[in-house]
């Protein structure tokens, strides 16, 4: 029911944070990464209620070093699951909440931080 509910949402943001579970077979053999929710059908419909879906993690781009990032578009070299109905966004972006969300409402970007 509160899925319906944030379906007319309309003049808030809602951003949900959740732990991707990777799924194997019975032979330890990589399916598919999906959201651990409560329930069985929230975690196979919410990607179609929501506009974005985004995972961060530590990308290798195959220079063996991992860097943090923002994926965001599906297909993708780590098959997690991704979507952006922004049109937006590229396929990676830098780990900033604030700049991604600046990117996808298109405003002003988030000034960087100052160091001190």
């Amino acid at each position: 029911m509160w899925l319906h509910q944030l379906q007319h949402v309309r003049e808030k943001n809602v951003i949900f944070v959740v732990i991707l579970e990777k799924v194997t077979d019975d032979f330890n053999r990589f399916i598919e990464y999906r959201f651990q929710m409560e329930g069985a059908k929230v975690p196979r419909e919410i990607g179609a209620i929501v506009d974005e879906i985004i995972v961060m993690d530590f990308l290798d781009f195959g220079d063996h070093k991992p860097v943090r990032g923002f994926v965001c578009t599906s297909p993708n070299s780590w098959a997690f699951p991704a979507k952006d109905r922004s049109g937006r966004l590229g396929p990676t972006e830098s780990p900033h909440l604030g700049r991604l969300l600046a990117k996808i409402l298109n405003r002003e970007p988030v000034p960087p931080l100052e160091q001190q």
